[in-house]
């Protein structure tokens, strides 16, 4: 498969929305609105990234990066997510490709790091761990995971955007 990841432009919302909702029809993880909380990060202008990865002229994978706060006050942390697949595009690199231009523009905007909820097997791979002393409520701890980019890492609560409560 042939993929090109770029920056979401102006005609991506609607797709966007359908391949966010085709990838988590069936997951039994999430929120069970992740299209939502894409819609609502973007209108509240708080999606500090957000690519697609596009093939045959068509948007088969997006990836959100929006800030969060720690309770250490630690800035230049973002959380990443949701990030979607179609699921007809799934096992085919379309995620890893994401998750490595996400990291790499990450790494030379100059973030500290970057958490996630997600599974340790997939998101290990690019170097996200648990982190002790990091948490984010009301999560299973080992799938709340974190990459330090620089500096050091926090130690305290994560609190995502907002519109992650479209999800809730």
């Amino acid at each position: 498969m042939n993929v090109t990841i770029r920056p979401e432009n102006a005609g991506d919302a609607g797709k966007i929305r359908a391949v966010t909702e085709a990838a988590f029809a069936a997951s039994p993880y999430g929120y069970n609105n992740e299209a939502g909380i894409v819609s609502a990060l973007r209108q509240a202008d708080a999606l500090s990234l957000s690519l697609v990865a596009e093939s045959a002229g068509m948007v088969v994978g997006h990836v959100a990066v929006s800030p969060v706060q720690i309770s250490d006050g630690a800035q230049g942390w973002y959380g990443l997510g949701p990030m979607s697949v179609l699921p007809e595009c799934q096992c085919q690199g379309v995620g890893t490709l994401l998750m490595r231009e996400t990291l790499d523009e990450l790494q030379q905007a100059g973030v500290s790091g970057c958490v996630l909820l997600g599974d340790p097997g997939y998101y290990g791979k690019f170097g996200f761990a648990r982190v002790p002393g990091l948490v984010f409520p009301g999560a299973p701890a080992q799938y709340f995971l974190a990459l330090k980019l620089c500096g050091q890492c926090p130690v305290g609560t994560v609190s995502y955007h907002e519109a992650f409560a479209a999800g809730a």
